[in-house]
């Protein structure tokens, strides 16, 4: 899998997760990787020590003996990633259900709106407080409406 076939922001999410897990170098990151992907996906240095002074500055991980580990802060993010997913998931899982068109549109719009989180989360950061809730409120009733139009 080459870089470009990996969304974006996935390989910031993906390494607070494995970071989450246990302590780890970039080196072991790397090599980490490529095992669980059976060799499908490698990420290069060049996208994995960039990233990890990323989120060192965010203060998302910090360096520990053994390599870095996820921050409280940075497993917050983990959090609201999985509790947004989890929402997304439950309305897009009703359009599922309707039948074999619907899934393919649904697909579709999995894909875009996936595309526009993980663009969402790399800004996140740079949002003040008010600007946060408008996202959250929209989102929520983006949610509610397509809930509302699968039953």
């Amino acid at each position: 899998m080459s870089r470009s076939a990996v969304p974006r922001g996935f390989s910031r999410l993906y390494l607070l997760t494995l970071l989450s897990e246990k302590p780890m170098t970039g080196k072991q990151i790397i090599e980490e990787t490529e095992k669980r992907t059976q060799g499908a996906w490698k990420p290069s240095p060049g996208l994995v020590y960039p990233l990890l002074a990323k989120l060192l500055t965010e203060g998302l991980i910090e360096e520990v003996e053994g390599g870095y580990k996820t921050t409280e802060k940075g497993r917050k993010v983990l959090e609201e990633y999985k509790q947004t997913y989890k929402e997304f998931e439950r309305g897009f899982n009703t359009l599922l259900k309707i039948g074999v068109f619907s899934r393919i549109i649904a697909q579709d719009l999995i894909d875009r709106v996936i595309g526009i989180l993980s663009l969402l989360r790399e800004d996140i950061a740079k949002l003040g407080k008010g600007q946060i809730a408008k996202y959250k409120a929209f989102l929520q009733a983006e949610l509610k409406r397509l809930e509302e139009e699968g039953q």
